[in-house]
């Protein structure tokens, strides 16, 4: 239970300075997905946006954001696992003449979580990576992406099984 409230203290502080930054578009984000191994994944965040962009061009442009988010993990079996993950993503937004703009979305971050096993997957430490791929599309002031996350410890630790999921997320920009 220490472990839960301390990811749930990080979290909101990670969060509350978020949110005391100006300059660049911020989000809240709600997402749900779920492992191969049937694991239910519920993820709340906040982003910012990086004010600077990229490799210009009539396609697109690479810009990106940082997300703090707050996940919940619940396995079939009744065990669940509670973090929280900051990532650096980057993104590749494809110009569009329309409302709606396609982008492609990497990144690689850092995450705590309060056990290391769960639905008998032994991730061996807390201390995880989240690395990320995406694809989504923005319609001001909402964003929808699919993406696929692996979380694991680079072999920090073993053993190192690791946890593959699928995942929905909605924006909202304020």
């Amino acid at each position: 239970m220490k472990s839960i409230s301390l990811c749930f203290l990080l979290s909101v502080a990670a969060l509350s300075s978020l949110s005391a930054e100006g300059g660049a578009a911020k989000s809240v984000t709600i997402g749900y997905g779920q492992s191969k191994d049937n694991i239910d994944i519920y993820r709340i965040g906040i982003k910012r946006d990086f004010q600077s962009k990229w490799l210009d061009s009539d396609f697109g442009y690479l810009s990106g954001y940082y997300e703090w988010s707050a996940n919940y993990w619940k396995a079939r079996n009744g065990e669940h696992n509670a973090g929280i993950s900051f990532s650096p993503v980057f993104v590749y937004e494809i110009n569009s003449p329309y409302e709606y703009r396609p982008y492609l979305e990497a990144g690689i971050g850092i995450s705590l979580f309060s056990k290391t096993v769960i639905e008998n997957r032994d991730l061996s430490s807390s201390f995880l990576f989240e690395d990320r791929i995406g694809i989504g599309i923005k319609r001001e002031p909402f964003d929808i992406v699919i993406r696929y996350m692996h979380y694991s410890n680079a072999n920090i630790a073993e053993p190192n099984d690791g946890i593959d999921i699928f995942l929905l997320q909605l924006s909202h920009t304020f």
